[in-house]
């Protein structure tokens, strides 16, 4: 390789090193690696800008429009109504939560279908008695592998055979090709959870992330203008609340513990309560109760009591408050909330509340008024939003948002049309017959996700270009022995590895020309090793972080991160081993 092929290596790895150890965002790091490799005359600008025209960009943002449509029009709401009924069992409970899920995530972006099925499983989850710690995961999970089942069913698959294109010059993959893998593997997996799922999950009787009296904390403040100044703990009625608990009291620096019921409140003392979320709305009527943090916000925000609600948001990484302490994120100035508890990794937060630095993942219990749920949906900032005080409305134009998907996948399935135009067929429909407004379009693109991925061609590009994907294919070849299918497994487990520590897209995006350049040295078929590449990508279920999902049910499902290793460990080898024998079975590798 000539100084070139070491500098775009130098890049790579670089970037691999920056999204491995550091918070920052993938798409601020890919970008970064664009613009060095055109300021070093690597690339030309029109080679380093080409994913963002790139055919597989433009559907997966055309997708996430039409998966808008799907989610704002009620669409989910009425199949999981329809489908999920009263099993008596975690097991039947886990097979009807998979029919729905795999069906919705082959078709649509599994992120809004996650989103929308979180807060319709933990209701049903307190209905038939089975903790939402047994059914989080699996639905994760089970969207994961429904993406696997065609090509729009993930942005992976859309962008990896998009990148195809652009090497090869060939006509890309059909909706369907890669289904002949994704069922087999799909049934296999969901088979794998029906059988060891109910044994290995946790069991955390919990009916939201608020729920678990010892884990979850609230802390409120005396308003020092309020009728509970001068009364004691048990005339403000705060001994024998139901399902809440009071801890202790924070007065000027010094805590009090095990409260009596004669201490008598003063102005401005944080209370600090241990209940679930039903019991903090009751706690929260009582007059002269108000939050602990920003109480001259507290009072312009809530003038009206009777037009507050409680809202449950989990925190996304790209949440502008990420690694500020709550005092300092502004909340209300931001988005009109404020944060009455936080839950981590299903444990308590000891200390102030007002202290507390936000990560990801994170579960917030925010007051607010109900705007902010509407006003939130569709925006990054939280991976889910759970209005704990009102249902979901169901419109009726459901049934138009799935006859429009149903329309775009059978013109494309049976080659009426291109997968790029049926896509924006799609997202036109949902525009016009109104199944979401242009706001909730605009707002349901994740421009992170689609910059991560456009830019992320660039290194791909670069990689080919200068020589180091053939230099990595030549190793890769002579470590294999010239094995097929050890070269096949090493792929997979290359992909898999770096889906596991970086984004799932720019794993795929970076392997891709290294295992074209592979079966062309080696004269192999390239075809099952692209699959391979698709299927590693998906199946990242070892770790919360690997896969957007997996971020998602963290808080709501109560769960630990030893929770997803011990499931999602064993679920990563046994999906990975169905992978790969499936795919030889079909396609020969030379």
């Amino acid at each position: 390789m000539e100084w070139q092929g070491w500098a775009a290596l130098a890049i790579t790895l670089g970037a691999l090193a920056i999204l491995i150890t550091t918070t920052l965002g993938a798409h601020l790091v890919m970008m970064g690696a664009l613009v060095l490799l055109g300021v070093l005359g690597i690339l030309t600008s029109s080679e380093a800008l080409a994913g963002f025209s790139n055919s597989g960009v433009i559907t997966v943002a055309a997708m996430f429009v039409v998966a808008a449509g799907i989610h704002g029009s009620g669409g989910i709401d009425l199949l999981v109504n329809k489908v999920l009924g009263n099993p008596k069992t975690e097991r039947s409970a886990l097979a009807r939560i998979f029919a729905p899920v795999v069906l919705l995530s082959g078709f649509l972006n599994n992120t809004p279908v996650v989103a929308t099925m979180i807060p319709a499983l933990h209701a049903w989850s307190r209905k038939i008695g089975i903790p939402a710690s047994k059914l989080m995961i699996p639905l994760s999970y089970s969207a994961i592998l429904g993406g696997t089942l065609t090509l729009i069913g993930t942005s992976t698959n859309l962008v990896v055979n998009g990148q195809y294109q652009a090497i090869t010059g060939e006509a890309g993959f059909s909706l369907f090709s890669i289904t002949l893998v994704g069922i087999p593997v799909t049934i296999a997996g969901i088979i794998f959870m029906l059988m060891f799922f109910p044994k290995w999950l946790p069991s955390r009787n919990t009916g939201n992330a608020f729920g678990n009296l010892r884990e979850f904390t609230l802390e409120v403040a005396i308003d020092p203008n309020g009728p509970l100044v001068g009364k004691t703990v048990a005339q403000a009625g705060l001994r024998n609340l139901e399902r809440v608990y009071l801890v202790e009291i924070e007065r000027g620096g010094t805590i009090v513990t095990a409260t009596p019921s004669e201490e008598r409140l003063k102005a401005n003392d944080r209370l600090v309560f241990a209940g679930d979320t039903q019991a903090i709305s009751d706690l929260l009527r009582i007059h002269g109760i108000i939050p602990s943090l920003e109480q001259d916000t507290y009072q312009s925000l809530a003038t009206d009591r009777s037009e507050r609600c409680l809202v449950e948001a989990v925190v996304s990484p790209h949440c502008a408050a990420v690694g500020y302490a709550i005092r300092d994120a502004q909340f209300h100035d931001r988005y009109g909330a404020i944060v009455l508890a936080v839950a981590r990794n299903g444990e308590r937060l000891q200390g102030n509340l007002s202290s507390i630095r936000l990560k990801a993942g994170d579960t917030l219990l925010l007051e607010s008024r109900p705007a902010f749920v509407s006003r939130q949906k569709y925006n990054k900032d939280f991976l889910l939003i759970n209005d704990l005080a009102t249902l979901q409305p169901r419109h009726e134009k459901a049934y138009i948002a799935w006859g429009i998907l149903a329309v775009i996948v059978a013109a494309a399935g049976f080659g009426v049309t291109s997968m790029l135009y049926a896509s924006l067929v799609g997202a036109g429909l949902m525009l016009m017959t109104g199944c979401c407004s242009v706001s909730q379009a605009e707002k349901s693109i994740d421009f992170q996700v689609i910059i991560t991925i456009a830019a992320s061609f660039a290194l791909g590009a670069a990689l080919q270009k200068t020589g180091v994907a053939t230099f990595l294919a030549h190793h890769l070849i002579e470590a294999s022995q010239n094995n097929p299918l050890l070269m096949l497994i090493l792929v997979y487990v290359c992909v898999s590895l770096l889906t596991e520590m970086i984004t799932n897209n720019a794993a795929a995006i970076l392997m891709l020309p290294i295992a074209l350049d592979l079966t062309s040295r080696a004269g192999l078929n390239h075809e099952p090793f692209i699959f391979a590449i698709m299927m590693a990508a998906s199946a990242s279920f070892a770790t919360p972080l690997g896969y957007q999902t997996n971020l998602m049910v963290y808080g709501p499902g109560n769960y630990r991160f030893t929770d997803f290793i011990k499931v999602g460990l064993p679920m990563n080898i046994f999906v990975g081993a169905v992978s790969l024998i499936t795919i030889i079975a079909i396609w020969p590798l030379s």
